[in-house]
């Protein structure tokens, strides 16, 4: 097997790789490179600079201009084929045709050194996924205004003009990510014009030409429309269609709805559907026309809610009432302060496999950069509802938790088998709603089998590097396994455990792990814990991912010497790949039976009557 293959054929599946994950060569490229930008940007006059955002094709940053204007840069990625590159200098020309309050302006483009650089005003606020991911789902009053407030943008955009000739805009990449919430004015503004193009065709689908010659070019006959975050993009989008300024109706509809119902994707709608967040009726039925599978029905939604914006922008709302809720399976906060960053392993690739045919030829060739698309776009072949439940579990990864959970689905229902740790008690509220998500999305799911989900802290993730596939991994003296003790002490009983390693082995875990290794977790299984344990193992590099808590204090000799030993035996390691184990205590299994869709729920016509709750 070739290391390109080994990369991609887990069990667990990160959904980002963090810096933390990174081998040292790696990690060392990656500093050097953000280093030799933010020295770039100070030896420009700049200050307060910084790293806001990196994604594949480059990487944003902030800083302040002496006057204290703040600007943001954004860098392409030098390793990325010039044509690739050039997409800048692109969404600088798009973004120079935009005049809009909702828009922080173009400011310049150059290239320094073939280094391709887009210098724009910055945005007040922070982007609304972050915004989601801290309060959970939006109030309706809020989620009202950011909808009046994003749809008189794109009919500002959709009404654009060049040399008196309708040349309508289409941002092409409408979602949380990219809209920017100023809490205290609150106004949004909408950001990142990578995808952005002039349209094709217009809302009644006519095609848009300045003359005779326009109509007859080849370009006319072949889209020009770029591809937006499939998790938020409409169908026309993601097949191809001409671009229209009916592709943003759809990232406006899937934002809105997102933000409203704590997700962050579009496909939860069959099982919480808009009718069910607690908005106001006509915006709720709005929305779920706009995200209905018939084109006639998204179009008339969309233009029904275009002729009704005087009628949202009037509603009446009291208070910020917050989204009421219970939590359906524990989530428990730590008293301990500690620095977590998330990173979510799963096995959401043998759910992908079980819901399409896919060819083990398709996945080789892809890299860890590469995956994140390709996983997308493969989930293109999945049901709507399982799609909502994968991005789903991926959400709860942007949150400071570790643990796991494990949900079992049976005829009768799904049993549900979980350890959240939060490290953050602010964002329990949010935490636990989208948990409640992952769980009424299982519940509409009919399948045979189980999910496992491991969530661990990558700052604690153990790195052994060697020279070459041939030399054995040999651990440094400070290489040692981390765990935490329970602040309650809790014996052993005699309930079940249930841990990776009793299920027998999983179909698409690629690395065998010594006789010794697996004698020393049968053992470690003997003593009353939870959490998590996976090995990963590349060429030249093993990573050391886990996450333990002790909940038998009185074993806490032993159970150091154990994990101990797990150390010293990584020399007898070979094979390429992921093994991993997680335990979950049995007594807090959770059952629920299957539910097709949540009921409906709106916010009351009288505001000052109480809400009607689930």
């Amino acid at each position: 097997m070739t290391a390109s293959t080994s990369a991609l054929r887990h069990f667990y599946i990160p959904e980002e790789q963090s810096i933390y994950l990174l081998s040292h060569a790696d990690a060392k490229k990656l500093k050097d490179w953000v280093t030799l930008c933010i020295d770039q940007l100070a030896q420009s006059g700049y200050r307060d600079i910084g790293l806001i955002g990196k994604g594949a094709f480059g990487f944003v940053f902030s800083g302040t201009a002496d006057d204290g204007t703040r600007y943001v840069f954004k860098f392409s990625r030098i390793t990325l084929p010039q044509h690739v590159q050039d997409r800048l200098e692109d969404e600088a020309y798009m973004l120079s045709q935009v005049y809009h309050p909702r828009v922080p302006g173009l400011v310049e483009f150059q290239r320094i050194r073939n280094q391709a650089i887009l210098m724009m005003h910055r945005a007040k606020g922070e982007d609304l996924e972050q915004v989601s991911l801290r309060r959970g789902p939006l109030p309706a009053r809020v989620i009202v205004k950011m909808t009046v407030q994003l749809a008189k943008l794109l009919l500002h955009l959709r009404s654009n003009t060049h040399q008196g000739l309708a040349k309508p805009i289409v941002h092409g990449d409408i979602k949380p990510s990219n809209l920017m919430w100023d809490t205290k004015q609150e106004t949004l503004q909408l950001i990142d014009w990578g995808s952005s193009v002039f349209a094709q065709v217009d809302a009644t689908g006519q095609f848009i030409a300045g003359n005779v010659m326009d109509l007859m070019s080849g370009d006319m006959h072949h889209t020009n429309a770029r591809l937006g975050d499939v998790y938020f993009i409409g169908e026309d989008q993601l097949n191809g269609a001409m671009s229209s300024p009916r592709f943003d109706e759809q990232g406006l509809a899937s934002t809105i709805y997102a933000l409203a119902s704590g997700q962050s994707c579009r496909f939860g709608t069959k099982v919480i559907t808009p009718l069910a967040l607690g908005l106001p009726k006509l915006l709720a039925e709005i929305l779920a026309n706009m995200l209905s599978d018939e084109p006639k029905r998204r179009h008339k939604g969309a233009d029904y809610l275009f002729s009704h914006l005087h009628v949202l922008k009037q509603m009446v709302f009291t208070g910020e009432t917050q989204v009421l809720y219970q939590p359906m399976i524990p989530t428990w906060v730590s008293s301990i302060h500690k620095e977590i960053e998330t990173v979510v392993y799963s096995s959401r690739k043998s759910f992908l496999r079980q819901h399409q045919d896919i060819r083990e030829d398709e996945l080789q060739g892809l890299n860890d950069a590469q995956f994140e698309r390709y996983y997308k776009n493969y989930l293109m072949g999945m049901g709507e509802t399982e799609k909502a439940f994968i991005a789903a579990i991926g959400r709860l990864g942007k949150y400071p938790v570790v643990g796991g959970i494990a949900i079992r689905w049976e005829p009768e229902g799904i049993y549900v088998d979980s350890s959240l740790n939060l490290y953050n008690s602010s964002d329990k509220a949010a935490f636990e709603q989208s948990v409640n998500n992952v769980i009424n999305l299982g519940r509409a799911i009919h399948r045979h089998g189980i999910f496992k989900c491991c969530m661990f802290n990558a700052k604690d993730t153990l790195h052994i590097e060697r020279a070459s596939p041939e030399a054995p991994f040999l651990p440094q003296a400070e290489c040692i396994i981390p765990f935490e003790v329970s602040a309650t002490a809790i014996s052993n009983d005699t309930s079940r455990t249930h841990s990776y390693f009793e299920d027998g082995d999983d179909p698409d875990e690629l690395l065998r792990l010594p006789e010794k290794m697996m004698a020393l977790l049968a053992e470690l299984n003997t003593i009353h814990h939870t959490g998590c344990i996976i090995f990963e193992a590349l060429p030249t590099h093993l990573k050391i991912h886990s996450y333990y808590m002790l909940l038998d204090h009185s074993q806490a000799t032993r159970f150091e010497h154990i994990l101990a030993e797990l150390v010293a035996t990584v020399p007898e390691i070979s094979g390429l790949g992921i093994s991993g184990f997680m335990k979950l205590p049995y007594k807090d299994t959770r059952f629920f039976d299957h539910k097709a869709q949540l009921p409906e729920r709106y916010y009351p016509r009288n505001p000052r009557a109480k809400p009607v709750t689930e």
